[in-house]
């Protein structure tokens, strides 16, 4: 299957500075609001935390920015055919496997390791977990539609997955700074280099089920959700641990495809079938 089929000229390799400009000046630029107007904010919106709607926005942004820019560059049917890629599902069965089951492996095998196995369910009563899970899910993974949806696969058209993967993971993991300076964010209570080491991990991991998926939306969604899973204990920082040790696996198992560049999804918009 050839995964790289004609795409729209008007989505070019330049459409990235836009999308890292957007990105981080939407997150960022509200970022030193929340932290210079802390109090201000604080009497208007609530506590700095993850239903804080100005926290919200800040964590959407890679989304919007993805979103905007195929609207854009490609209009309201090419928006369509975009979001089209939200039912792309199939990929190869050992990667749903390492999906559905892979991912909570790692994490009980980190918090095992931390001490922390016996936190994964802390809600009581347990009908407060569906909120948390509904939250997870339309949080974090919004991001998707700017970092898979778009940054991906136009990185993919200049460099191999690998790399591509990788450059991703550090943009990633940056755009993460400003939660660790501000109280009330999961981060705030965690070590920044592990977790810059981990994000990149996890962007190099998932860059070949990507790429497995024909650049499936969903399927990137799904991942992020595992990552952000409320029900998970917090097994830092041996959960990180592991997923550098997958991660420098499955870099060797799918090694040709990985540093071989036009071997992984550059479209941007739902990709032809064949």
């Amino acid at each position: 299957m050839n995964l790289v089929s004609k795409i729209p000229t008007t989505v070019t390799t330049k459409t990235l500075g836009p999308f890292l400009a957007i990105t981080f000046g939407l997150t960022w630029g509200l970022a030193a609001l929340l932290l210079l107007f802390t109090d201000q904010i604080v009497a208007i919106f609530g506590e700095i935390s993850t239903t804080n709607p100005l926290f919200i926005l800040a964590v959407y942004a890679p989304g919007f920015a993805g979103v905007f820019l195929v609207w854009w560059h490609c209009g309201l049917r090419g928006l369509s055919s975009f979001f089209r890629r939200l039912t792309l599902w199939r990929a190869p069965r050992l990667w749903w496997l390492f999906l559905i089951l892979g991912i909570p492996a790692i994490v009980y095998a980190g918090a095992a390791l931390a001490g922390t196995i016996n936190d994964s369910f802390s809600f009581s009563p347990w009908t407060k977990a569906l909120p948390a899970l509904a939250l997870a899910l339309f949080l974090g993974p919004i991001e998707e539609f700017g970092w898979r949806g778009l940054a991906l696969p136009l990185l993919q058209r200049r460099f191999a997955p690998f790399w591509a993967g990788l450059i991703l993971g550090v943009i990633w993991a940056l755009w993460h700074v400003p939660s660790f300076l501000m109280s009330g964010t999961p981060q705030s209570a965690w070590s920044f280099g592990p977790y810059f080491a981990g994000v990149v991990a996890i962007s190099v991991i998932l860059t070949p089920l990507f790429n497995a998926s024909r650049g499936s939306l969903l399927i990137a969604v799904l991942y992020h959700f595992q990552m952000m899973n409320p029900l998970f204990p917090d097994a830092q920082p041996w959960d990180i641990l592991i997923y550098i040790i997958v991660a420098v696996i499955v870099v060797w198992l799918h090694r040709d495809q990985m540093f071989q560049r036009g071997s992984g999804v550059t479209d941007v918009l739902m990709p032809k079938s064949g």
